[in-house]
């Protein structure tokens, strides 16, 4: 007879493969059109908050895979909050203004073009450009499942978002710290304007380094300069020594500091042997002649020459260097500056007599200036060598850049303002320290980072942005600050978009209460850093009110960690600048992505992982298990194969929560505790231990950590233990006994367990499994969101673990001969005789199960024995089951092979 239709075998219609590429898009647009993120807002409504602020991608070109991983990351933690209970904020934004889109433009419509239109027609393109990037992110953003207000995203070139820019602006400019000045800043000749910090690279350069003599006015000797710009000497106004070092005259009638004297001579720079000492304060404000020009060259004293190279003696051009200019200031040396913005020599060097022939520099660049210099230097150049060295490039042209002295708007960093009476790098010094960072060492790259930062050049001189838009008086060539002025020209933005402070006259500009002479006025026409715009979204978006996006300060700002030097710093200026608060309570950051090698990505490698590649072959949620199984805080790695591992990966969780649907499909009511078997209350124990583990590593957002503590979970003894244990009496056992019940409720608790924690990185196959769960595991809910967060009840179990383990692996090793010399098929056709009180307390059903053999006692066995193992001096016996194989549960516990085993015929009758 067959008994197979009277087994209670696995049932459930959740399918064994996700079909992800196919079946997340329907789903995730389903979630788009019923506005879940409304209803996860009306889920938790008067519940503890979480606002985690999105800092803005760039509205220019499709995402990347860095993308995917910073947006997918920002997913995991708002959901991970959110399915902990509290009141989730995430509104995502865009950066819309700046260079790369005005470039585009300009490719499109050709330069000459661009400087025949109007100001507001290339910017009316520009913003075109940016919407259209805009719609493509959006919807590549929700392809990968994140929920957020993607209806009511912000856009930093929206009117009120413009408006609420120049407000902040304002608000700096109020409490002291906004200053103009001349002075030498990074300058993109390429890109014609000038630059931040965070905009500029570090690549490699050829650049010709040079010693060349400066003959002393009076003293019958030269002064030796060294330099890797000689296109610079021209601008030179001093020479500066170290006043605390001992400099010494050589027999050829070199100047030269004594420690650098050594080196000097190695490299055949001089010749000759000291002859004399000389203190540099006795040199300090004499006079060394420009040989390139016949100007003297004032030599003064700073702390900021240093002795490792050289030759104690730099060349100073404050038009064209942050130390020059500070030392310069000091000494009152003059700021000539005569390069134009292209990077190119301009009538300056005609006025000012720099060059004996001004002819042939007139218009060149100043790049290739150099080989003429050195040419015109003659006698006076004494040495000559190309080197290769770290340079500053621009970050969107790649092309080297130089520093320039200009007319520029600076946020002061070291001037005291505010209630406090401190400045802007103090109090952001002393809020870092407050900060939680994840991880903990971004803390000390921060703090180094606006230890040493010069004061932040603010302008930009370019036509998409936010302008600096401020009246100047031509008659006194003061700056109006008025505040009912300001307040006015904000409230015109907020209208009509900040086109208006091109388009419209001033007349139509000012407040008409102002009392001012609108002739007497021009416009300042420099537009803003686009790090100001994103540094300002702080104020433009969570304190304006205009967008439902959580509480102010943030509780998490989230980006890659070159952002120490780029949002995260101008966030916390622009914040403390204006109001002396920080934007944010804790700071997270992760590396980049890279092969797996290690190797950046390039198309001209080939290494690229796009991520609509990855959906299209794998689906979303593999895209998402890699951001969460990768240690984020240093550089992930990706590629096809570290892909099909998470695949795999994947494919465990699913097929183990399958099982599991599949054998509690006919629970109606999951047994108290308490009722429970030894087995049951074990796995119980054993799932409470390690999700309160993968709790503590998800509250730290260590999301691999956690997830690799799942996984073993999940192998070692969830599938490969306990489901194994309970195959029988899940299906041999009557439908109610409470041996079936009591496992098939570890399982159903361990389900809801895995659904509630893998809800925020694996949103999609959670809300899966609970369309196909029995009631008993979804209850009433309609969805995945809302599922309640399961805890774990807290439970005890009696078993000795160690010594069971320790028994099973033994047992597996003892029989692993028998099963190769083909003596047993299966273990059930055995027994284990022991006189082990760890085991035997189990019972005989439940150390039968445990060993999946057919009995276990202490009862001396009748038949031979097989093969034996000791466990702390106590023996186990293996030997062939006594009974015959029943039909149906195939356990040898009957009489006859024809026959049903006592438990089977009590299920069956």
């Amino acid at each position: 007879m067959d008994y197979k239709e009277s087994l209670l075998l696995p049932k459930t219609k959740f399918p064994m493969r996700g079909n992800l590429p196919q079946n997340e898009p329907k789903k995730y647009k389903l979630w788009d059109e019923a506005k879940v993120y409304d209803r996860m807002k009306q889920n938790r409504k008067g519940a503890p908050s979480f606002t985690l602020h999105d800092g803005p991608p760039y509205a220019n070109g499709h995402i990347h895979i860095g993308h995917a991983l910073n947006k997918v990351l920002k997913d995991i933690i708002v959901k991970y909050h959110y399915f902990d209970g509290k009141s989730v904020r995430y509104v995502p934004g865009w950066d819309c203004h700046g260079l790369p889109i005005e470039q585009k433009v300009e490719e499109k419509i050709g330069s000459t073009k661009k400087k025949e239109l109007p100001k507001s027609k290339i910017r009316e393109l520009c913003r075109a450009h940016a919407s259209r990037f805009i719609d493509i992110q959006r919807d590549e953003f929700k392809k990968l499942g994140v929920l957020g207000d993607w209806d009511n995203p912000y856009l930093t070139m929206d009117f009120k978002f413009e408006a609420n820019i120049y407000r902040e602006l304002c608000a700096i400019a109020q409490q002291g710290l906004l200053v103009q000045r001349s002075k030498p800043v990074y300058w993109s000749w390429a890109a014609q304007t000038a630059l931040a910090e965070a905009e500029v690279e570090y690549e490699d350069k050829t650049s010709p380094s040079i010693y060349v003599a400066f003959k002393h006015e009076k003293l019958d000797a030269s002064v030796i300069i060294w330099t890797t710009t000689p296109w610079t000497l021209p601008a030179n106004t001093g020479i500066a020594l170290n006043g605390e070092e001992e400099y010494v005259l050589t027999s050829d009638k070199f100047i030269v500091a004594k420690k650098l004297y050594n080196s000097l001579i190695e490299e055949e720079v001089i010749k000759g042997d000291i002859v004399d000492s000389i203190n540099p304060k006795d040199l300090e404000n004499s006079h060394a002649i420009n040989p390139l020009n016949g100007r003297e060259s004032k030599i003064i004293l700073g702390e900021h020459v240093e002795m490792e190279a050289g030759s104690g003696a730099v060349h100073t051009a404050p038009g064209h260097g942050e130390d020059d200019y500070k030392v310069g200031l000091k000494y009152g040396l003059d700021v000539i500056m005569p390069v134009d913005a292209y990077g190119k020599y301009d009538e300056t060097i005609v006025r000012e007599k720099l060059f004996h022939d001004t002819d042939k520099y007139l218009g060149l660049h100043v790049f290739k200036a150099n080989e003429l210099i050195l040419e015109e230097l003659g006698d006076a150049l004494l040495k000559h060598v190309d080197i290769r060295h770290s340079y500053p490039h621009c970050w969107r042209t790649h092309k080297p850049i130089i520093f320039r002295a200009t007319k520029q708007w600076f946020i002061s960093i070291d001037d005291e303002y505010g209630e406090k009476n401190k400045t802007l790098r103090q109090n952001a010094l002393d809020v870092v320290e407050n900060l939680t960072f994840y991880p903990e060492w971004g803390r000390n790259r921060l703090k180094s980072m606006l230890d040493g930062r010069p004061d932040w050049c603010i302008s930009r001189q370019r036509d998409w942005g936010v302008p600096i838009a401020f009246f100047r008086n031509k008659k006194t060539d003061e700056i109006i600050f008025d505040e009912k002025v300001l307040n006015f020209t904000a409230m015109v933005f907020e209208q009509k978009g900040c086109d208006a402070w091109y388009d419209l006259p001033i007349e139509e500009l000012l407040y008409p209460g102002s009392g001012l002479n609108p002739e007497d006025l021009e416009k300042t026409m420099d537009i803003l850093d686009v790090w100001f715009d994103s540094g300002s979204t702080q104020n433009a978006v969570l304190r304006s009110r205009n967008y439902d996006a959580g509480t102010f300060p943030a509780d998490m700002y989230l980006e890659g960690s070159d952002q120490h030097r780029g949002w995260f710093q101008s966030s916390l200026l622009t914040t403390l600048a204006s109001s002396e608060i920080a934007p944010y309570k804790s700071i997270l950051t992760h590396g980049f992505t890279v092969d797996e090698k290690g190797e950046k990505m390039s198309k001209s490698k080939g290494n690229v992982v796009a991520p609509d590649k990855v959906m299209k072959q794998y689906g979303s949620e593999i895209l998402r298990l890699w951001v969460a199984m990768s240690d984020y805080q240093s550089d992930l790695k990706i590629s096809d194969n570290i892909l099909k591992q998470n695949a795999e990966l994947y494919r465990k969780i699913r097929n183990t929560a399958r099982f599991l649907l599949a054998n509690v499909d006919d629970l109606d009511v999951i047994v108290d505790v308490e009722k429970m078997g030894s087995l049951d209350t074990w796995i119980l124990a054993k799932a409470k231990k390690v999700f309160d583990e993968i709790e503590e590593s998800f509250a730290v957002y260590e999301f691999s950590k956690g997830l690799n503590k799942l996984n073993n979970f999940l192998v070692v003894d969830l599938s490969g233990i306990y489901l194994d244990v309970c195959k029988d009496r899940l299906y041999c056992d009557d439908k109610n006994d409470i041996h079936r019940r009591s496992s098939q409720s570890a399982m159903a608790i361990i389900a809801k367990k895995l659904i509630s924690t893998l809800s925020c990185i694996l949103t999609y196959t959670m809300d899966e499994l609970l369309e196909f769960a029995p009631e008993v595991i979804k209850g009433e809910t309609k969805d995945i969101f809302d599922f309640e967060k399961l805890v774990l009840p807290t439970v005890e179990s009696k078993l000795n673990e160690e010594v069971l383990l320790k028994a099973k692996e033994k047992f597996s090793e003892a029989i692993d001969t028998l099963k190769k010399d083909k003596i047993i098929k299966s273990t059930l056709e055995l027994q284990i005789v022991t006189s082990c009180e760890d085991v035997l307390s189990l019972g005989n059903t439940e150390a039968s199960d445990w060993f999946l053999v057919s009995s276990v006692s202490n009862e001396a066995s009748s038949t031979e024995e097989l093969a034996s193992f000791e466990i702390d001096d106590i023996k186990f016996t293996v030997s062939k089951a006594a009974q015959e194989k029943c039909p149906r549960c195939w356990k040898f516990t009957s009489v006859d092979e024809e026959t049903l085993c006592s438990r089977c015929e009590s299920v069956l009758n």
